[in-house]
């Protein structure tokens, strides 16, 4: 699968204030109060992302809003990254040239993640109405949208059918919602047809072999992956990046992945003990990783050369509770004719097709075999395991 060619915007020095986003603690990701936002134009003059990064443990990744110029003048926002002086800045230098915000749509039901940006970054353009898919909730505390700053006066939920929008003219959209009991999972993706584009929230991703742009700005969390022990000190050169991106990305997917191997407690320890850096930005020298040799096999199997694919949790906590609403919503996504798609996550933008897309789902049809290695899946099992047990999700195909 090929990358699609895209163009970063030059930007003007910024001081770090201008990365200032004063309401972390709300979701207490890295890097918490500063965030650094690039700007990217994908499709000339019609179609730009916004990325951000996020993560835990150094374990970062980008996290992504697209803005999009309607035909009739003006933007549409697609789910806000955190409004940071930086940010909006670079908002405003669209809207001069291309009209006001118009749109700010919110197209998942449940994550803070993406949720928590939304209303302070809709009061910076007050004109802007904003429309957010169906069943909100939030975990890990359920929090109404008005306590999270939505205007009131201002939101409303989608439309059921997307000929029924404001914005119909430009877009169509399918809505998955699938009910989980103590939450709904909520997936709305945009068809821009006019560019021919897709636009996704989590529901497909690609992994990008080289670390993303993003996350080259800042090269601490790349480097601190690249260690093989507690007390290397690594050189920042363009292989060590990869492999610390490697390892990240599949932190970020399995948690726990096969190829990493467990280490007791005194162990890491000691090593804490010997590490070359014991600052409190290095987790006072803990590292309790210990990678398996070959480890890259497992990166290579994830990736599959840049295919797309569901992640792995999707695969085993969420779209397996009901596997027949999920393809349906597939094969309808499917039918439009896009040529690229652009996930909130991880690569952007994709140059892929609906058959390719629908062929990321196959994992939920009874006759085709998961693309991904059993062994990298026995953590998450034990997730799944437990939150059925504890009846904070329905077993597999009861929605």
């Amino acid at each position: 699968m090929k990358r699609v060619t895209d163009q970063t915007e030059p930007e003007r020095p910024d001081h770090p204030d201008d990365w200032s986003w004063r309401f972390w603690q709300v979701v207490p990701l890295y890097p918490y109060g500063k965030r650094r936002t690039l700007r990217k134009e994908v499709v000339k003059d019609t179609i730009w992302t916004f990325d951000q990064i996020q993560g835990i443990f150094y374990v970062v990744v980008p996290i992504r809003m697209t803005v999009v110029k309607l035909e009739a003048g003006g933007l549409l926002v697609y789910a806000p990254i955190a409004p940071t002086p930086q940010c909006i800045r670079l908002v405003r230098e669209l809207v001069a040239d291309h009209g006001d915000v118009k749109y700010i749509i919110l197209p998942t039901s449940s994550g803070l993640e993406h949720k928590v940006f939304v209303g302070p970054f809709a009061r910076q353009f007050p004109n802007a109405q904003i429309f957010v898919a169906p069943h909100q909730w939030s975990f890990p505390v359920n929090l109404p949208l008005s306590w999270l700053g939505f205007p009131a006066k201002r939101t409303q939920t989608l439309p059921d059918d997307s000929r029924n929008a404001p914005f119909c003219d430009d877009f169509d959209y399918e809505i998955l919602d699938i009910d989980l009991g103590a939450g709904s999972f909520g997936e709305v993706a945009f068809f821009h047809r006019r560019s021919r584009t897709l636009l996704v929230t989590d529901s497909v991703l690609a992994v990008p072999e080289d670390p993303p742009d993003i996350v080259q700005l800042d090269t601490y969390s790349l480097l601190f992956h690249a260690k093989d022990h507690a007390s290397d000190r690594v050189e920042d050169t363009p292989s060590n990046r990869r492999k610390g991106w490697w390892r990240m990305a599949l932190f970020a997917f399995y948690f726990r992945p096969s190829a990493l191997e467990p280490l007791g407690l005194g162990e890491i320890l000691r090593d804490a003990s010997k590490a070359s850096d014991r600052s409190k930005k290095a987790y006072f020298g803990l590292f309790p990783f210990k990678w398996r040799e070959n480890w890259q096999r497992s990166f290579q199997s994830l990736r599959g050369n840049g295919r797309l694919f569901v992640a792995p949790i999707l695969q085993t906590i969420i779209l397996n509770r009901s596997p027949e609403q999920t393809l349906e919503w597939a094969d309808q996504v499917s039918k439009w004719d896009f040529e690229r798609i652009i996930p909130c996550h991880l690569e952007s933008p994709i140059s892929a097709t609906p058959q390719q897309f629908r062929q990321a789902f196959t994992f939920l049809d009874d006759q085709a075999a998961g693309m991904l290695p059993e062994e990298d899946f026995k953590f998450l099992w034990q997730i799944e395991e437990r939150l059925n047990r504890s009846g904070v999700t329905p077993p597999r195909g009861k929605v």
